[in-house]
């Protein structure tokens, strides 16, 4: 190609730059005047269903180049930005900064949000209970690892609500000053973390080197930056984060790892056409009880994708997810029917049907 081509096709594409400048300048302004009328109400600043409608009708719309997970890249983040101007509020997520929690809640606020490291689950629900973060980000589930205890315990005892799901898959890499995996000498990384890769470190004869649980696998990242002879299995952010050099990428035993997210606050979510529901449901000591109850959503064809048996305070309860939305008709029957057994945590678009 010659100069002179390539210099108009440059021309081209800042003629584009210009008019997409404009046109996101344009949108912003009519997301100020949302912002105006939502903080006169009392409206939620953050609508996961409505964004939802929005990709929705914008991929029925598309016919180039682009997929819906480009669209979804795009425009995730215009709304996050968007979220940030009409008013800006805190997210609490379970650190430290770079942790998975972390790139949970940044793949939905996006980079521009402001974001509160909070140190326990305990920690963010009472962040967000009393008001001081507008949303918080914690675990509820890993595919390896099943349920995260503190999670449902604080859902079980506080009233806020989930508002949204991610699906986040879950990579781990071994990084390291050391140029040989022969001069490591210690590892540092979450328990679990260690479980999840435990094939790849019995391969590499680094099951027999010492392993150093620590809280977290961003900050093992920052110990093995400063420490001579050690590593650390942690996040490929982790590892960028601190300058740590990585010697193996995604080292983690199973290749479809993924851990899932809960965003939590204070408000709940309108029907989307295609909703999840999460409850929490107690039964009295009697035979069948569980039984009668699942016949019952059998009987309104109300999907179940997950139940989950958990002790709470030496009671049994159990996490139930299901489709559909608690304002759906059906699933509204279920729930007035048993409305003494059952603690509704939320309905909110469904990112996945199971991990």
């Amino acid at each position: 190609m010659s100069e002179a081509g390539l210099q108009g096709l440059r021309d081209k594409l800042d003629n584009i730059d210009n008019e997409l400048l404009k046109l996101i300048n344009e949108r912003m302004k009519v997301v100020h005047e949302v912002g105006v009328l939502k903080a006169q109400s009392g409206g939620a600043i953050y609508r996961p269903e409505r964004e939802k409608a929005i990709i929705d009708r914008l991929e029925s719309l598309n016919d180039g180049m682009l997929n819906r997970a480009a669209i979804e890249a795009l425009f995730l983040e215009i709304f996050a930005i968007s979220r940030n101007l009409e008013l800006p509020e805190n997210v609490a997520y379970l650190g430290p900064e770079g942790s998975f929690t972390h790139q949970a809640a940044e793949a939905r606020f996006g980079a521009m949000s402001s974001y509160v490291s909070i140190s326990s689950i305990k920690g963010i629900f009472r962040e967000v209970n009393t008001k001081k973060a507008r949303f918080g980000v914690v675990p509820i589930e890993n595919s390896s690892n099943g349920i995260v205890t503190d999670t449902i315990n604080c859902l079980n005892k506080y009233n806020l609500k989930i508002i949204a799901e991610v699906v986040l898959d879950i990579h781990h890499t071994l990084a390291s000053t050391c140029d040989k995996v022969s001069d490591i000498k210690k590892i540092y990384s979450k328990d679990i973390a260690f479980e999840q890769c435990r094939k790849f470190l019995t391969n590499f004869g680094l099951d027999e080197v010492e392993l150093i649980p620590i809280e977290s696998t961003t900050k093992a990242a920052k110990i093995a930056a400063t420490e001579a002879g050690s590593a650390a299995i942690c996040p490929h952010v982790g590892a960028k984060l601190h300058n740590l050099p990585i010697l193996f990428e995604n080292i983690e035993d199973k290749d479809n790892n993924k851990t899932r997210f809960f965003i939590i606050s204070d408000f709940e979510n309108t029907q989307s056409g295609n909703d999840k529901t999460s409850i929490l449901v107690r039964f009295k000591d009697r035979q069948g009880a569980l039984v009668e109850f699942l016949s019952d959503f059998n009987e309104l064809e109300i999907n179940l994708t997950k139940i989950k048996s958990h002790i709470v305070e030496g009671d049994s309860i159990f996490f139930i997810d299901f489709d559909g939305h608690q304002d759906d008709e059906n699933v509204k029957s279920v729930l007035d029917k048993h409305r003494e057994k059952v603690k509704v945590l939320g309905s909110y678009v469904k990112e996945i049907n199971d991990i």
